[in-house]
């Protein structure tokens, strides 16, 4: 699975002599579409839940924009995501490797070759348009090898306001994540935010319009839009929230601690945060849908794969969690991947495709990258280990993968051993078993998971870590353990995620720690 390593080095030295001639066809002034070209736009909401989304059959949230893009795609039904949380995840989508299996949360290693770096000496104009803060940091630089790049600063923890605007927190303190120190630095940022067309999601979305205005008819192109919302802080536009939870005068907890939510919120508190969040989805929906209603009026769907993903969900109280990992001070502990998490919503349209159709293939994000050579027409290097959706899609496959594998990182170089605490969800599409390494935990590794601050790895729920097994057509939200019931279906699941492991790039002497259930 893993395929033959090549570095970005001999990649590039490879494509030097072909990419000098493509390039210079893929630097012209903008001209009128041409026949049998073709282009990719791919947009990322971080942290859309699956549920949020109307068409995935979610009904607690408004998002008529993409459901209407729904009837006129292919819904992919099964859909999980591969590495997690955020920065692994784009990963994947930007180099087609199970990251999960050797590479934390990090910065693009140099010679790591990248979507983008295929694309351009193929003579594919590549363009960013992101607002989503982790990865495209300059010293992160997923950014890298993009002909443009659109990076709207702020979000989160991002350090773009220096100056001392004083702020008022909408809560105390002891309710968000990392105290005040986040959040604080967050309304700094958005101090002189006015109108809806000033939000992060907004001006992503119309941003990357504004783009393809100017440079659809540049022809071959790949666009990438990445925003941050869903994700916390949640603050849309009161009108929003009101549709959600109507009247409340509580404190808004809009970055709230990863942790149980009864040990820090009331009821009520919690189901503002619900509604906090489902602001933010329907937010992200009305202005995602700009940015369709842009590519269609524009009659770019009739030469287009357009890719609509989230990286991963989030716990809003179900399983006793609010957040997607567990952390105490300078701690840290992955919660298990349950579906809340680990399944995502993927709506692809692309020419010829049947409107409303729906794609019952395991999917992956990883799945991202080769299938976006493979309808441009382009030979995914050694390096991309996953395979391409586009058989699945034109209905020339059935199936992509027999088993999907979501996973924080397990195992990497400076990993002193494999941590029990950080657990994979492998799933058959029926089946689902959470399983991590057998053995002890070992003391000093750390991880900057979540966001980008360095914590430590270590186990802190309390609670046994031990397998667990879940039906999913019977128990979607995975609440009643069966691995007693189901010891043989649990053996056949770990038996295909020891074979997909030995197959993978983790590291040999850490293979052992997971061949044992």
């Amino acid at each position: 699975m893993a395929g033959r390593t090549v570095s970005r080095r001999q990649f590039l030295r490879d494509t030097t002599c072909a990419g000098a001639a493509a390039l210079a066809v893929a630097r012209p002034a903008p001209a009128a579409p041409t026949q049998g070209k073709r282009n990719v736009i791919l947009i990322i909401a971080d942290t859309m839940r699956r549920d949020a989304l109307g068409c995935f059959g979610g009904k607690w949230i408004q998002t008529p924009h993409l459901d209407s893009f729904a009837r006129k795609s292919v819904r992919c039904a099964n859909t999980f995501l591969c590495s997690f949380p955020t920065v692994p995840a784009r990963h994947d989508i930007l180099t087609g490797s199970y990251t999960f299996t050797f590479k934390p949360w990090s910065a693009l290693d140099k010679e790591t070759v990248t979507l983008q770096d295929v694309l351009r000496p193929a003579g594919v104009y590549t363009a960013l348009v992101a607002d989503t803060p982790h990865p495209f940091r300059p010293n992160y630089n997923y950014q890298r090898n993009f002909d443009f790049v659109r990076i709207n600063r702020g979000q989160e923890n991002d350090d773009y306001r220096k100056e001392p605007i004083h702020v008022k927190l909408p809560c105390a303190s002891n309710k968000l994540r990392g105290g005040d120190k986040t959040v604080t630095q967050y309304l700094r940022n958005v101090s002189d935010r006015r109108v809806e067309e000033d939000y992060f999601c907004s001006r992503t979305m119309r941003a990357a319009a504004d783009w393809l205005e100017k440079n659809g008819q540049r022809q071959p192109f790949f666009l990438y839009v990445d925003t941050f919302d869903p994700h916390e802080p949640w603050d849309p536009p009161h009108s929003y929230v009101e549709k959600y939870d109507p009247g409340y005068q509580g404190e808004e907890v809009i970055y709230p601690r990863y942790d149980r939510w009864r040990d820090f919120l009331s009821e009520a508190e919690l189901r503002h945060c619900r509604a906090l969040y489902a602001g933010e989805a329907s937010l992200v929906d009305r202005w995602v849908g700009h940015l369709l209603e842009k590519v269609e009026r524009l009659g770019l769907l009739e030469n287009t794969l357009v890719l609509f993903i989230a990286d991963h969900g989030f716990y809003l109280g179900e399983h006793g969690y609010i957040g997607k990992a567990f952390i105490r001070g300078s701690k840290f502990q992955s919660l298990p991947l349950y579906s809340e998490v680990c399944r995502v919503p993927m709506l692809a349209h692309y020419p010829g495709c049947k409107p409303a159709a729906q794609i019952e293939a395991l999917t992956q994000t990883v799945h991202v990258a080769p299938t976006v050579l493979d309808f441009l027409g382009i030979k995914k290097p050694p390096s991309f280990a996953a395979p391409s959706l586009w058989p699945v899609l034109q209905g020339k496959s059935a199936k992509v993968t027999e088993i999907a594998v979501n996973s924080p990182t397990l195992s990497h170089p400076g990993m002193k051993r494999p941590q029990p605490t950080e657990r994979a969800s492998i799933t058959d599409g029926r089946w689902l078993l959470v399983f991590g390494c057998q053995g002890s935990s070992a003391p000093g590794d750390r991880t900057a998971s979540v966001d980008s601050e360095q914590r430590v790895l270590a186990p802190l729920t309390g609670e046994k870590l031990v397998p667990e097994l879940y039906n999913l057509e019977a128990d979607p939200g995975c609440l009643q353990n069966v691995i007693a019931q189901q010891k043989e279906r649990a053996a056949d699941l770990h038996h295909q995620f020891a074979e997909f492991l030995r197959h993978s790039s983790m590291r040999r002497d850490h293979l052992h720690f997971f061949e044992k259930i």
